[in-house]
């Protein structure tokens, strides 16, 4: 999964560099015709093509460009994240009205910070929350509940026609077996490794439970089957918010439209850049914040806390200086654009729980 990741992130940045050109000095003019399209050439670069005209072949240039390409490490970064962090509004107006060589655009900032945020996330691991036993909470009830539970799974088997609906219910039993101190269809206890109080068992147990329930719709045992491995779950669930990102920008846009429908000087592609630097925010916000965490837990609380806190100050200052509005423009505005937010972000989590699970 790191292997994954880390391949995953020098991917975005290669994506990234290739979204927009390159910027700045090529090094001393040496030729007089351009080695890409012909064309005649009086300065560092092609004024057909835009290629520079001194073409860099040594492995210590192939390693900048590897850097480049990962890292964005430019002049342009170190101008674009002092005005995302403390003046959004003037960052995405720049950007609106074509003053644009100096700062790192809007697309290449959200696929970077989002492939680095989830190259980061691949290196924590989940602690398990402290659920205790549930036969040790319930005493003899609990025992009780589970040998019912394990009859229905009986039951449920021999009426299976599917060799992976037999399976499933195999497990089902397993986990019920495993978890009330019982051994499975008589054999071993549990040698999965799997503590009884983990939050995995908590999910296999509420999985095989509802699985086994014969009341339990086609889609609700679906549902349960895959969360049954609730490890291959959480993966596929990362995996997919990963992959997906991108859609909160198509799902964020026509909201944004909503707000300036008798404005016509502001287009789509405005309010994606408007779009694209929020998101962009909000991930290195949260990704500061996750590293804190790391640090000492009261600093990832005190961070998320200011994380929660700031955004919605970052987009009220965004919204205002980026489109150029009054106060009372900006503040009714901004009060829709917080219901849209929770609006955009429940379908999206939505669709990747869909995506990853219900599929």
């Amino acid at each position: 999964m790191d292997i994954d990741a880390a391949g995953g992130a020098v991917t975005a940045g290669l994506i990234a560099g290739a979204v927009e050109k390159p910027t700045g000095q090529a090094g001393e003019h040496e030729a007089h015709v351009c080695s890409d399209c012909g064309a005649e050439t009086t300065g560092n670069f092609c004024a057909n093509c835009g290629q520079p005209t001194h073409v860099h072949r040594t492995l210590i240039h192939l390693g900048e460009e590897v850097l480049h390409g990962v890292m964005h490490f430019d002049a342009r970064i170190w101008r674009t994240l002092p005005l995302l962090a403390f003046n959004p509004g003037r960052l995405t107006r720049e950007w609106i009205h074509g003053r644009r060589t100096r700062y790192v655009s809007p697309l290449a900032m959200f696929l970077f910070t989002v492939f680095v945020t989830f190259f980061a996330l691949s290196f924590v691991r989940m602690p398990d929350a402290p659920l205790a036993p549930v036969g040790a909470v319930a005493g003899e009830e609990g025992a009780a509940e589970f040998n019912a539970g394990r009859q229905q799974i009986a039951a449920a088997r021999a009426e299976a026609v599917t060799a992976g609906d037999k399976v499933a219910l195999d497990v089902a039993d397993s986990v019920l077996a495993g978890v009330s101190g019982q051994t499975a269809k008589g054999g071993q206890p549990r040698q999965d490794g799997m503590e009884p109080g983990s939050w995995q068992v908590g999910v296999r147990d509420l999985a095989s439970r509802v699985y086994a329930d014969p009341d339990a719709g086609p889609t609700e045992k679906k549902w349960a089957k895959k969360l049954m491995n609730p490890d291959l779950a959480l993966y596929k669930i990362q995996q997919t918010f990963y992959k997906f990102a991108f859609l909160l920008i198509p799902l964020s846009i026509p909201f944004m439209a909503l707000l300036f429908l008798w404005r016509r000087r502001a287009t789509l592609y405005d309010h994606g850049v408007f779009v694209l630097y929020s998101l962009t925010f909000v991930v290195l916000a949260g990704l500061i914040a996750m590293g804190f965490g790391l640090i000492h837990p009261a600093l990832g609380a005190v961070a998320w806390f200011a994380v929660i806190l700031g955004t919605p100050v970052h987009q009220f200052a965004q919204l205002k200086g980026g489109y150029e509005l009054g106060w009372l423009s900006t503040a009714w505005r901004f009060v829709f654009l917080q219901v849209f937010c929770v609006i955009v972000v429940s379908l999206f989590l939505s669709t990747v729980l869909w995506l990853a699970v219900g599929t």
